[in-house]
């Protein structure tokens, strides 16, 4: 019975389920170690491989956020800020909601993961949660979405329509997928404006709406104005000289920053963009060690 060939899709619904990359990768392994010493009880004629195990690591996720407190980014827990030069305190105690490093698994079907959808799904309650991802992400049938969770097909079109009603509300063109040749042009445009230090130029690629958002800190902002104040705060801090390497992460365009210091480049963020045209709409920078650890990149340049 080959189990690994599966890591890859349930790795991401794990993190689908959890917003944690790494809790995901935890429950896989749990997950595939539950189907192997479980195998000679699988009837095949009852369930494939594919849906055994989806149901096995569902039921793993289920179990893990019993009691947990939803992962939420910053621009979901309160209003942007107002002053660019507030204190940049960490807010360590939040279990921030982390990025999924794309290069790390071959996923070929990347919807859902988007951060915005991720971060909306974290909203619902856990089953509601695992009844909306694997019936409009992963196309399981009702009746299949009933016999993983021990339920009856009406509560699985209940439960589905409030998912849907409620993350259609938070994020409701999130799972819409695009990387046209317009968008890869604009993030190679920022990319060159971030490295030269460029702030009118960043300030040009954003929407009227364009978040900033930098978890671990709780402090977020809306709009180019206040986007840029905050840009030309970073330069003033940290100097200008800035390299950026494309990245991926949640099947969205991202990059890893990397700021001169003590003589060497050294990665201080990835960065995880979001579009509509040929504008920014949002960027989520992502500076904690353990979350960088993940996209397994040079420490320095």
């Amino acid at each position: 019975m080959e189990l690994d060939a599966h890591r890859s899709e349930l790795t991401a619904h794990c993190y689908r389920m959890t917003g944690s990359f790494q809790d995901a990768e935890d429950l896989v392994q749990d997950t595939l170690l539950r189907a192997w010493n479980a195998r000679d009880r699988y009837d095949p004629t009852r369930a494939s491989v594919r849906t055994w195990l989806y149901r096995i690591a569902t039921n793993a996720c289920l179990t893990a956020l019993e009691g947990r407190a939803r992962r939420p980014l910053p621009s979901g827990l309160g209003a942007p800020g107002d002053d660019p030069g507030a204190p940049l305190t960490p807010a360590p105690e939040v279990p921030w909601l982390q990025p999924f490093p794309d290069g790390r698994y071959d996923i070929e079907a990347r919807a859902g993961l988007r951060l915005a959808w991720v971060a909306a799904v974290q909203l619902l309650p856990a089953r509601q949660r695992a009844v909306l991802i694997l019936r409009d992400v992963l196309a399981f049938t009702a009746a299949e979405v009933a016999e993983q969770l021990d339920t009856t097909v009406a509560a699985v079109h209940s439960a589905l329509r409030r998912a849907r009603s409620t993350v259609a509300a938070g994020s409701p063109d999130a799972l819409r997928e695009s990387d046209a040749p317009a968008q890869r042009a604009a993030v190679d445009r920022y990319l060159a404006a971030f490295e030269a230090a460029d702030v009118p130029a960043l300030v040009e690629l954003l929407a009227a709406d364009a978040v900033l958002e930098m978890p671990p800190l709780a402090l977020w902002f809306r709009g180019p104005q206040a986007y840029g104040a905050f840009m030309a705060r970073l330069y003033r801090l940290r100097g200008t000289d800035w390299l950026a390497r494309p990245a991926r992460a949640n099947g969205q365009p991202a990059f890893a920053a990397y700021v001169l210091d003590g003589g060497r480049h050294r990665l201080h963020s990835v960065q995880v963009l979001d579009l509509a045209g040929a504008l920014i709409t949002r960027n989520t920078v992502f500076t904690d060690p353990a979350t960088l650890r993940t996209f397994a990149l040079p420490e320095t340049i």
